[in-house]
């Protein structure tokens, strides 16, 4: 764990998994301790997980970026690269974790190798820019839609919710600075479906796209539109899953990414080698 400086106001805060020069960047508000993570780093991945300015440990901010806010986190990561040495890395993300995915890959497509997108949409705009978290903040709604179905007849998979559950309800005292933040939407400043999907043909990076059917935020239609967009793209949706299946299938994801990961390394690309 550590600190990387972005200027004399900005510090941010980063942990640090595995070992070794194939190195994977993630970014999000915060992370749960047993989740993919973790698990590439276990398959021989040396992940660092940055914590988004703005949410403690890293520095708070009062500074609203406006539809630039994906941005600046997209930048933030390039920094933790720099002060870490790293050329280039692949990245991976959960859901607004995915979101700052999509901004590096379209600010930065130098740096990334490829791109792990869990329950990634993005957003259709025309449903709105506010994030979820910020809508339960201002009270606009009362508790999020339900993230995940039932467990189907998997006492261990139950179990593993059950505790993920546990640990995340425990009481957790929150500045005032990180309540009134609302980061919003990834891609809010293409405007429309239209201009996003338009964007989202450009990017040439790999793409590994991994959903739920069930998921009600990142839904099956939203991550199709997106493979349909991107050039080198690999979408997996598994049934019985919802929004959390970054914590809930994490051997099962895990795999899969190693494999994508593994044929962008060798190949540059998402699918194994063809051979006649």
């Amino acid at each position: 764990m550590g600190f990387v400086s972005v200027d004399d106001k900005i510090s941010l805060y980063y942990e640090e998994y595995g070992k070794g020069d194939k190195v994977i960047l993630s970014a999000q508000v915060g992370f749960y301790p047993k989740g993919l993570q973790q698990a590439l780093a276990n398959e021989g991945y040396h992940v660092y997980c940055l914590t988004l300015r703005g949410f403690a440990p890293s520095s708070y901010i009062e500074e609203d970026y406006g539809d630039g806010w994906y941005d600046v986190f997209a930048d933030d990561v390039v920094c933790l690269a720099e002060h870490l040495g790293v050329q280039k890395f692949y990245y991976m993300g959960a859901s607004h974790g995915s979101g700052v995915g999509w901004h590096l890959v379209i600010r930065h497509p130098e740096r990334v190798k490829g791109f792990v997108a869990v329950v990634p949409g993005p957003h259709s705009l025309a449903e709105g820019v506010m994030s979820y978290r910020q809508m339960l903040m201002q009270g606009i709604i009362s508790s999020p839609p339900p993230f995940d179905p039932p467990v189907d007849d998997d006492p261990s998979r139950d179990a593993r919710r059950k505790e993920r559950e546990e640990i995340i309800s425990r009481p957790k005292e929150t500045d005032p600075r990180e309540k009134k933040i609302d980061y919003g939407r990834p891609l809010m400043k293409y405007k429309n479906e239209e201009n996003l999907c338009k964007e989202l043909s450009k990017i040439k990076t790999p793409v590994l796209i991994l959903g739920g059917i069930d998921d009600p935020i990142s839904t099956p239609d939203l991550m199709i539109r997106t493979a349909k967009c991107l050039p080198h793209c690999k979408l997996v949706v598994y049934s019985n899953c919802g929004h959390n299946i970054d914590t809930d299938l994490i051997e099962e994801l895990s795999d899969e990414a190693c494999r994508i990961l593994e044929n962008v390394e060798s190949k540059g690309r998402v699918y194994r080698e063809v051979r006649e």
